[in-house]
């Protein structure tokens, strides 16, 4: 009797957004692009010593099948029926590292996340033997400037510092990827014949990969010396990858691939030159798609693969601003300090005195991306007074991140030359209306965001409904779902914005020259560090050992 109730709505299409705070996955009408259903879990981060960020590979696996499997569930009682589901796509972290052993299915390491700093030593002893030690020698290749940042560097760091890795690479037995291809190869049956291989715009983000002839390029390879038998093989971004191997959705394609930026660029549908998103997450990231030809940047931005979208299909590029920290400043502020319960209270906060009273923060946890790629920035809060309270830090908090959107912004308006006349954002924190209302007060342009927030997961689950093979999406523009808007108009006088604006920027200087890459004592801020106190304590316990040896005798 429930079969006879089942809801007839023609082709799906899910989606897994495996992305640094949480694994999601989604399915969507590929007929009207409605989210259908949903199921997220948080992923834990680890940070072994101070710079370091790190996640389990296996747990970030085990995620992507719960979540799977519980919206197969969800869409059970909806008497949705499941085996309409047609492709999967995946969108996913860039640039974090993962290195496992093919024969045993097992990692060999901690996956390296992309915020991660402890590669910057790597950085500058490969500065040094590259002609005038300049960062962006190989950015005509690959679009990046040498950093911490992006994959090549945390191989290197796996390979210089992980004997077991050494010996899977001897043997023969390792393969190197980004979440996106441990992901692959995992659900597609994994030591027993998983594919291994990653798409172009993760490919992009390697700093391995030439971004003209879309190969794995030898002499990057031999520069940072990896093995190029250990790389997956790169593939488009829309086209049958394999079929999952286990669970509620076993037989179903996995058809789409994109890096989690591209796929919101793709779900925006920012297919023509010069349109532009920019994605609230862990950090924030605005691309501008400039078609066919890279554009290289003179104003420290990045060129990345934007898309290609068929094995047949012309690659087009983007303009990149990369933020390390956005949303991550508010998790912070919840975990850290302590100051709220919810992400969500950081919005009420901010409302009740609707000021930052004159405090900037800059959040440079990971040093500074986007336009200064300055690794040795930290983190500051400053303009403080003894009127400063909890919500003032809140409402700065969230107008750092605006304030890091509009000098990402107005680099990428020299570069393109043409200067947005809108934003169109997307992300989790785009719910928080305080912050979209700052953005555009900030930018003194309008804001604009789709009713549909989950752009990322529409992105990847229209390239695998539009794989060949597959052919449940069009992706012509007559046929693509018209998009309802909101939008936030700026509120404040450009005068009040540009002061605002230049105090924030004297605030980033004082961030800067912070750090430098030499170990604190290997971290050890132990009291044994200190010889007269670790004599003293140790002598002290030798001692009341020796008391209580004694007193037992008496006894």
């Amino acid at each position: 009797m429930a079969a006879s109730h089942r809801v007839v709505l023609g082709p799906l299409v899910g989606s897994i957004d495996q992305g640094t705070s949480s694994t999601r996955f989604l399915v969507f009408n590929a007929k009207t692009a409605e989210l259908l259903s949903h199921h997220q879990v948080e992923i834990k981060q680890k940070f072994p010593k101070e710079g370091w960020v790190e996640q389990d590979p296996k747990e970030i696996l085990q995620s992507v099948y719960e979540c799977v499997e519980k919206t197969c569930e969800k869409l059970n009682q909806l008497n949705i029926d499941i085996t309409n589901i047609k492709a999967i796509g995946v969108s996913n972290q860039r640039e974090t590292t993962v290195v496992w052993d093919k024969t045993t299915g097992e990692p060999l390491y901690d996956a390296i996340v992309w915020l991660d700093l402890r590669t910057q030593p790597t950085v500058e002893r490969l500065l040094k033997i590259i002609p005038g030690e300049n960062k962006s020698f190989f950015k005509t290749r690959t679009g990046l400037p040498l950093s911490t940042y992006f994959s090549a560097v945390k191989l290197r760091w796996l390979l210089d510092n992980v004997e077991e890795i050494r010996q899977a690479v001897r043997d023969g037995r390792a393969m190197f990827g980004t979440i996106d291809s441990w992901l692959i190869w995992s659900l597609t049956g994994g030591k027993n014949g998983g594919v291994h291989c990653t798409d172009t715009t993760n490919a992009s983000r390697t700093m391995l990969f030439n971004i003209h002839s879309l190969e794995w390029d030898s002499e990057l390879c031999h520069f940072f010396d990896v093995p190029m038998e250990i790389l997956p093989k790169v593939r488009s971004s829309s086209e049958i990858y394999g079929l999952m191997k286990s669970g509620a959705l076993t037989g179903v394609p996995i058809s789409g691939c994109l890096g989690d930026q591209s796929a919101a660029l793709v779900g925006q549908m920012c297919f023509k030159d010069g349109q532009a998103k920019n994605t609230y997450g862990t950090g924030c990231f605005l691309l501008c798609n400039t078609g066919q030809k890279p554009v290289l940047s003179e104003h420290g931005l990045l060129t990345t693969v934007a898309y290609k979208l068929g094995r047949d299909k012309p690659v087009c590029y983007a303009l990149e601003g990369s933020v390390a920290i956005a949303g991550a400043v508010v998790r912070w502020l919840r975990d850290n300090l302590g100051i709220v319960k919810s992400s969500s209270e950081v919005e009420k906060l901010a409302a009740e005195v609707g000021t930052s009273y004159g405090c900037y923060f800059v959040p440079a946890f990971s040093g500074l991306y986007a336009p200064y790629w300055e690794p040795s920035a930290r983190g500051i809060i400053c303009g403080l007074t003894q009127f400063t309270n909890k919500n003032h830090i809140a409402f700065a908090a969230l107008e750092a991140v605006c304030f890091q959107t509009r000098e990402i912004l107005d680099a990428m308006n020299k570069d393109c030359g043409i200067p947005l006349s809108e934003l169109q954002v997307d992300g989790g924190m785009t719910n928080n209306k305080i912050l979209m209302q700052l953005q555009a007060d900030i930018l003194c342009i309008p804001v604009v965001k789709p009713s549909m927030p989950e752009t990322t997961a529409l992105g990847a689950a229209m390239a695998a409904g539009a794989a060949e093979g597959v052919g449940v999406w069009s992706l012509n523009p007559g046929d693509l779902t018209a998009v309802t808007w909101e939008r936030f108009e700026p509120q404040i006088n450009p005068e009040e914005s540009e002061y605002r604006y230049a105090r924030w920027k004297k605030a980033v200087m004082k961030s800067m020259g912070w750090e430098t890459s030499e170990p604190q004592a290997n971290g050890d801020s132990s009291i044994f560090s200190s010889l007269p106190l670790g004599f003293y304590i140790v002598s002290s316990m030798i001692m009341l050992i020796g008391a209580k040896y004694i007193s037992g005798i008496d006894k």
